[in-house]
């Protein structure tokens, strides 16, 4: 593993340990040769699974831009990047184990606001609102009549 800060290409583990709900190893790592001290994550690399666009286009799994996407759904609330990465890699870990190599956006949409709305509605509503395209203030109320109806629950 190459350090970060002398990119020298020896390195040795310190420690390692499960993460994000044991899908991910954390490894703490200290450089042979300057001995900076960074952390890596090693995932299992899966077969590619592609994500159905609603104008019918493919493209990979992406759980970067799904990341970003939660964190601009989530910015300025009180909601942690841990919460938000745990809940890609739970959203991920799902759409996986399916077991197709294809997922639509609306099955990963969904995913991802059943979470949100256990977390923060504001966060629900923004995430919703670019995801389900409200084009007016109806569909609006709409969807803040059913995430009201889903927290009774």
């Amino acid at each position: 593993m190459q350090c970060p800060r002398c990119k020298y290409t020896g390195s040795r583990v310190i420690d390692s340990r499960p993460a994000e709900d044991n899908t991910v190893i954390r490894r703490r790592r200290e450089c042979e040769e300057c001995k900076h001290r960074f952390t890596t994550f090693e995932r299992l690399e899966r077969t590619p699974l592609l994500v159905v666009k609603r104008d019918g286009n493919r493209e990979d799994f992406n759980r970067e831009k799904l990341l970003r996407g939660l964190v601009r759904s989530c910015e300025k609330r009180p909601v942690s990047l841990e919460v938000l990465e745990k809940i890609v890699s739970e959203v991920e870990f799902e759409v996986y184990n399916v077991g197709e190599s294809e997922v639509s956006t609306t099955e990963i949409g969904e995913l991802v606001m059943d979470r949100l709305a256990k977390i923060d509605e504001i966060a629900y509503i923004r995430f919703a609102s670019v995801y389900r395209q409200f084009t007016d203030k109806s569909r609006f109320l709409q969807e803040l009549e059913e995430l009201a109806r889903r927290l009774q629950q």
